[in-house]
């Protein structure tokens, strides 16, 4: 954008267009820019959190969690399989706030990979 920006003060300073069109010109490509950032932001939105969680024990777990719900149950969620006996001893190594940060930084693809002595995995995925 910013090499549209400038290609639109030449023009103002060549005087092929005045300044009122340029200023209208580089409202434009701003707004232009803004929308294209919403519309990144919502589609990474859709995406959905994916938990996998296998143990030798055959206790499996499979969640799957829209990117929007996900921001506001995650602590709770956490916290709460946490608490569970059967449940602590899978949710006890997975950083929570890493995968905040992931999601604030729209990142795709596996983010957490846990595997124990044992055989156990946790696997978080946005996809």
């Amino acid at each position: 954008m910013n090499e549209e920006i400038t290609r639109v003060l030449t023009m103002v300073q060549e005087g092929k267009i005045d300044a009122d069109k340029g200023s209208e010109l580089i409202q434009v490509l701003k707004e232009k820019e803004e929308t294209g950032n919403e519309q990144k932001s919502t589609k990474y939105l859709d995406k959905t959190l994916k938990i996998r969680v296998v143990s030798a024990e055959n206790d499996n777990v499979t969640v799957n969690l829209p990117i929007k719900l996900v921001k506001v149950v995650l602590l709770a969620g956490h916290s709460i399989a946490a608490s569970v006996p059967q449940a602590e001893k899978y949710v006890k190594d997975i950083d929570i706030g890493l995968i905040i940060e992931a999601i604030e930084n729209e990142l795709d693809g596996q983010i957490v990979d846990i595997r124990s002595a044992n055989g156990d995995t946790v696997s978080v995925i946005i996809d």
